[in-house]
């Protein structure tokens, strides 16, 4: 366990809908939820009022305004929030340069060595919360500890507007009461996996050998088998290496006619390609996402040997794939992406293992 840095995740509470709130008085107090309203809406964000009655991002509207019927639709202003996640990153520069954005609304610092010359991390963060309200009139929640995993789950320990701190000597404690469905990488059909092995928290988890872990889960085996021993060596990249670049498209009536499809993925294909170039990456494997009117989803895949960045060739890998099977149901959304871009490189600090046991006031 690595535990000579201090890495702090910042997380602005419910971000867009308290955005809109603070632009808009009348909301205040009010059920939020920013997105769509119509019968095919997604909610993007709700406020903490909304979810009080389970008003959660990514839910269709319908059903979001059925669980709340005084939910207030408002639609996303993207550049709006650009803007105020720009102010919130000044501040960040303010204290380190090792400032990792994870999207507008939270992102990792590592404090380690800062600008200001604080011991405390714990500190450091409640500054950066002060300064983010003072400045933008928005609350934002912070998580303290040695690593980015363990920083990232305490950041929601005291939400909303709070902070926690995990110290050195408390990590393995923290992680093996920590429930599993906390643990970065499990998400609901890997819990329900591991509860059918008995698996219920960290301290079950630790228990398990790694040739098991890997046995059941594959690569994520070693993960596991790691992070819930405090061992996590990511560091914060100023510079985030982009993996994978994509667009997809929603559509107002379903559809089930192959050339109507086809027209959409042109579509698509054109606003990667324009991504693309702004970026300047290419890549080799092209995903084809599709979400059909019951709610499954399904991804088709293809790698080829050489990089690509034009519309046609990503639209005609796209074609390939639509006609891989037969289509199982109508279409409600298609989607491609292209990874294994140009712009992947090894991290060799994660294929390292590093024990170092240092004392640090957090």
């Amino acid at each position: 366990m690595n535990s000579n840095r201090k890495i702090i995740h910042i997380d602005m509470d419910a971000f867009y809908a308290s955005v809109e709130q603070l632009d808009n008085p009348e909301l205040r107090g009010k059920p939020v939820a920013v997105g769509g309203s119509s019968q095919r809406g997604v909610v993007s964000a709700a406020s903490y009022e909304a979810r009080k009655f389970g008003v959660r991002s990514a839910m269709s509207s319908v059903i979001a305004k059925r669980n709340c019927p005084d939910l207030i639709f408002v639609k996303a202003r993207f550049e709006r929030y650009r803007e105020i996640s720009q102010q919130i990153r000044e501040i960040f520069f303010e204290y380190t340069d090792l400032v990792e954005p994870l999207s507008l609304d939270e992102a990792y610092l590592d404090v380690t060595e800062n600008k200001k010359g604080l011991p405390s991390a714990t500190l450091i963060a409640k500054q950066i919360r002060d300064q983010i309200k003072e400045k933008t009139g928005l609350n934002a929640s912070a998580g303290i500890s040695i690593n980015k995993f363990i920083a990232k789950v305490a950041s929601d320990i005291n939400k909303p507007n709070g902070q926690k701190t995990v110290p050195p000597e408390e990590v393995l404690q923290f992680l093996e009461d920590l429930d599993i469905r906390k643990f970065y990488g499990v998400g609901k059909v890997t819990a329900e996996k591991m509860y059918r092995l008995g698996i219920f928290s960290g301290k079950d988890l630790k228990e398990k050998t790694e040739e098991y872990l890997t046995e059941h889960f594959g690569k994520s085996g070693k993960h596991f088998y790691n992070v819930v021993r405090g061992i996590h060596l990511s560091e914060v990249k100023p510079h985030r290496i982009r993996k994978s670049l994509g667009a997809e498209r929603t559509f107002s009536e379903n559809i089930s006619s192959e050339i109507f499809m086809l027209e959409k993925l042109k579509n698509i294909a054109e606003e990667i390609e324009r991504r693309l170039n702004k970026s300047q990456v290419a890549g080799k494997t092209v995903t084809l996402k599709i979400k059909y009117s019951d709610f499954t989803l399904q991804t088709r895949s293809k790698t080829i040997n050489y990089y690509i960045s034009s519309k046609e060739l990503i639209l005609e890998l796209a074609k390939e794939l639509l006609y891989q099977e037969k289509m199982k149901d109508s279409v409600r959304l298609l989607g491609i992406s292209l990874s294994n871009l140009n712009t992947e490189k090894e991290d060799e600090n994660e294929k390292k293992e590093i024990s170092v046991q240092l004392k640090f006031k957090f």
